[in-house]
């Protein structure tokens, strides 16, 4: 498979575009372990898709820890590259002091992660707001791994990333926050929009639920020359959808290619709980196609926890994304212990229905948060943007394994599209890296691990409730 891809890349410089997709049609004909269905026992894609965190954010510390032998990880570990210490364009070293358990508020837009990443130094995260000197540095924070009568707010996510596989090198396909990188998810691109939150109209005085095409919200589109404001909205192949005439065109989703090969599909979301509801509806995905909001594929948009009952009936989809409610989020503004106990409520569903034998759970979050990170994207590609933390779980990911092949949001489609023996949607995931280092599937399967669950106190729900971050969260 790696071999293919590679070849496919070299090809890329040499022949035109469309020869480029034919062979990118041929790479994915191939699956992790050879032809889709062959040696591959996955059944199953579920991807849990939390909310604004950065690698180094959320296992800077583990990853500290591993290499300097005070946290093990069983089978074939090789170390991660996680840092405890950052760096700022004003004082040069920031340590990254212990993370509470609230998130920080922290800006996360395309402005803020350009100047964070600021031409590849990796120095500019004290200049966005929520981060600044006066504000403490706040997003130089890491989390820690549990200590005995400690736990920490991610004992969950450790003991899975100790246990099972993670990779150090996955970042967002484009820098954006949440709205660019759940059109990724679904599409391999953003459609020519700028990947920012869509924001309310100066055509319209309507107002709808969420980010997409019920939402009457104008998003920033390429036109060409400029970016200007359409509706935050993919039309159907007819172009229906926007609230008003739009540029923007239809683009295919990997909810088409399931349906063509017919395969299941579910995404797990919140819904709309109102007219004033901006998030997390504008995460449900679906509402930003119009093809998946109008038409049939609305029927496989289901409330969040009814995958905690398909898990443990062993009844999921052949895939799935679950979007978390605000309180599950790990959003800015909200308790991470709260959102690493939703993790291992799934993880736990899943490893104790029928499905487990056949699923690979890739936990990954769709932007950086704001928060510090050390690797610089651009060494890879020049538009990708901040690193994420992946886990992947499953009986036959590479136990204690850190795969450091990069890749983007993109590559989760890749996957997918290998396992079930898809045609890729256009070049960007045709030749994306699939994960495949990551799985051995004639391995004896691992077994499932526990789980445990954080209590919240009090005072913290509390604080949360009474302080929460804006629904029509700017960012």
């Amino acid at each position: 498979m790696a071999a293919s891809t590679r070849s496919a890349r070299r090809l890329r410089g040499l022949i035109g575009v469309s020869v480029v997709l034919a062979v990118a049609a041929a790479v994915s004909a191939l699956g992790p372990g050879g032809p889709a269905g062959a040696d591959v026992p996955i059944r199953h894609v579920l991807i849990l898709f939390q909310e604004n965190h950065s690698f180094d954010n959320v296992f800077g510390q583990f990853c500290t820890e591993v290499a300097d032998q005070k946290l093990s990880r069983k089978g074939l570990d090789r170390g991660c590259d996680g840092v405890v210490a950052g760096k700022n364009n004003t004082v040069k070293t920031v340590p990254l002091t212990p993370a509470g358990d609230i998130v920080p508020n922290v800006s996360h837009t395309i402005a803020a992660q350009q100047a964070a990443i600021d031409g590849g130094k990796m120095d500019g995260f004290s200049k966005i707001n929520g981060c600044k000197k006066k504000q403490g540095y706040g997003c130089y924070v890491t989390f820690a791994p549990p200590t005995p009568g400690n736990p920490g707010s991610i004992p969950n996510l450790v003991s899975l990333a100790q246990q099972f596989a993670i990779s150090d090198r996955t970042f967002e396909f484009r820098s954006t926050p949440s709205w660019g990188g759940h059109l990724v998810l679904a599409a391999a691109t953003t459609d020519g929009f700028s990947g920012d939150n869509p924001q309310n109209s100066k055509f319209t005085s309507k107002r709808g639920p969420g980010w997409g095409c019920d939402s009457y919200r104008d998003a920033q589109w390429w036109n060409g020359s400029a970016y200007v404001p359409e509706p935050a909205c993919i039309p159907d192949a007819g172009g229906n959808g926007p609230y008003r005439p739009s540029l923007v065109r239809y683009v295919p989703t990997i909810f088409d290619r399931l349906d063509a090969a017919e395969l299941t599909w579910r995404i797990y979301a919140a819904g709309p709980s109102g007219d004033t509801d901006v998030i997390p509806y504008g995460w449900d995905i679906c509402p930003s196609f119009f093809e998946c909001l109008h038409g049939p594929q609305h029927a496989n948009l289901v409330p969040t926890n009814d995958v905690l009952a398909d898990a443990a009936a062993g009844t999921l989809p052949n895939f799935s994304i679950v979007t978390p409610s605000l309180d599950i989020s790990q959003h800015n503004g909200y308790s991470m212990a709260e959102g690493d106990d939703w993790i291992g409520s799934v993880v736990s569903a899943v490893e104790n229905g029928s499905d487990w034998d056949s699923t690979a759970i890739f936990i990954v979050y769709d932007d950086f948060g704001g928060f510090y990170d050390h690797v610089n994207p651009k060494k890879y590609d020049p538009n990708w943007g901040i690193r994420l933390p992946v886990v992947i779980v499953s009986p036959y990911a590479r136990a204690g394994y850190t795969d450091s092949t990069p890749a983007t949001l993109v590559s989760f489609l890749a996957y997918t599209e290998h396992v079930f023996g898809l045609t890729s949607l256009g070049q960007a995931d045709g030749l994306a890296y699939d994960f495949s280092k990551s799985f051995d599937y004639s391995q004896t399967p691992l077994a499932p691990i526990d789980m445990t669950h954080t209590t919240i106190p009090r005072a913290e729900r509390l604080r949360i409730a009474r302080e929460p971050p804006p629904l029509d969260d700017p960012t």
